[in-house]
This record gives C-alpha cells, structure tokens and sequence, in this order.
C-alpha cells in the first residue's frame, strides 16, 4: 500500500510531531479485522500503531475515530486494488471473473482468516451506530452497482447472455462475495474458494 506522512501538528498541542497516517491506520484495521472492534482494545491499537495512547486520543478521538478511519482507508485501498484487476479484463463476463477472483484471492489463507472489515462491521456495529451503518450501506451499494454496471456491459459486448436478470444476479454475486470473506475465516483452501468463484460464474451464463 501506498503511504503519505501527515503532519498531525495542528492537532497535537506542544511540540509538532509527524507519523505514517496510512501505514498507521493499516495496522489499526489488521487489529479491528481480527479482533473484532468490541474486543480490540486501545492498548492493542497503540501498539500495532505504533503512537502512544495520548496521540492516537488527540488524532482520532477516540477508539471509535480509529476505526472509522481506518474502514475508510480499507475501503480507498480495496477498491484501487480491485479497479486495476478489472481495468485489463476485455470485456463484461471477464470482468466479473476478474472480480471474482479477486474475492476469491482475499478468502483463503492469513488474508482469508483475517476477514473483511466491512462486512464484520455489517454485522458487529450496523445495528448500533449511525454512521457505521451509513458507512456500510454506502459501500454495499457502490459494490452491488459496479456488478450491476459491469453484468450491463456484458450484455452490450455479447459475453454475458441478454436473459441474465441483471438485478438480482448482481445482488447475488454482491452476496456470494461478501459470504465468501465470512467463509475465509474458517481456514479454507485456496483450490476451494477458487472452484466456489468459478461455480459463482454460471450465474452469469
């Protein structure tokens, strides 16, 4: 991941000091990914951080303000990365195999067991907190269209058959992805998740 150094001087009293807002932040949703945000604690996140309790309190709030800045970081980052792997794919069908795999890969492994922070949050904060569910209703729906958006272009380009309801396949792979990222968690193989994603395609034929 790419990382800016923020000046963080106008928020701090007494001497300016400087640290890695990104790679700060990457830390934080590692810990909020495997911990959970109820169990992650502030001593936790200060250390991965690596910024003391009184830094992190006076840059963010509170544990809350880490972890909204950290879901938006996980989002901006998440989304570039899933842009480039569909940006060479040559057409609608191959796109959303590129998407596919591209959830595929985040389901298996160290990535797998770690989860998705969006869809933890969806189950662990939406009920309780406004702007956590805002946040999560935005990025589920940004999701669902670029399915939508891309099944439309398949349909235009030939490769994705016109009788595809697009609607509610969208909302079906929507849901197929983020149920794979639940399922990563319980230590999945990579040949698995590949071969579900794969299967996942023939709702597009």
């Amino acid at each position: 991941m790419t990382t800016d150094t923020i000046d963080i001087a106008p928020k701090l009293r007494g001497r300016p000091r400087e640290f890695d807002m990104d790679a700060a932040l990457d830390e934080a949703l590692r810990v909020f990914s495997e911990r959970g945000y109820y169990a992650a604690s502030i001593s936790e996140l200060t250390e991965a951080m690596g910024l003391t309790a009184g830094s992190v309190y006076k840059a963010f709030g509170d544990k809350r303000g880490v972890f909204l800045a950290a879901f938006d970081r996980y989002r901006h980052v998440r989304q570039h990365m899933l842009d480039d792997c569909i940006a060479a794919a040559p057409n609608g069908y191959e796109k959303l195999r590129a998407l596919m795999t591209f959830f595929a890969g985040s389901s298996w492994g160290d990535i797998g067991r770690r989860g998705c922070l969006a869809v933890g949050s969806a189950t662990e904060l939406a009920l309780f907190d406004d702007d956590v569910a805002k946040r999560i209703g935005v990025a589920f729906d940004f999701d669902e269209r670029r399915i939508l958006d891309l099944i439309r272009l398949g349909q235009e380009d030939g490769s994705i058959p016109k009788h595809v309801d697009a609607e509610s396949t969208a909302c079906a792979i929507l849901s197929f992805t983020k149920g794979m990222r639940v399922v990563g968690k319980t230590g999945r193989t990579q040949e698995h998740m590949f071969a579900a994603s794969e299967a996942a395609m023939k709702l597009l034929n």
